[in-house]
């Protein structure tokens, strides 16, 4: 049985440009690898949240839907990143009496910062 995620991988129109986005919303993600656009199968790898993020270059999704991609942060944390959102003219929504952040990236993969204080 699996014990774990082993990464998540993100169709993209431009791989850097998903990566320095959530680089700039995430102050812990690295890049892992960058983007050889020799590659028959270009992409970038981050570390974000423990996991691999594989984006891949293609066409990702035509509209966004419920599937989404949330991380457990404090408030403190999501505030913090609510302010590196408004920085890079970032739309997002709060929600759940503010206990939940939504954005979206370039290829309309949404993400949700849920507070979850321990």
């Amino acid at each position: 049985m699996p014990k774990a995620l082993s990464h998540i991988a993100l169709i993209v129109a431009h791989p850097t440009r998903t990566a320095d986005l959530l680089i700039g919303v995430f102050p812990d993600a690295r890049v892992l690898r960058g983007e050889d656009t020799e590659d028959s199968h270009p992409e970038v790898i981050i570390a974000l949240a423990g996991l691999e993020f594989a984006l891949i270059r293609g066409n990702g999704p035509a509209s966004r839907n419920g599937d989404h991609i949330a991380f457990a942060v404090t408030k403190e944390e999501q505030l913090a990143c609510a302010r590196r959102m408004d920085e890079l003219a970032l739309d997002y929504q709060m929600a759940r009496e503010d206990t939940a952040l939504y954005f979206s990236d370039y290829d309309n993969h949404v993400f949700e910062l849920e507070v979850v204080e321990d």
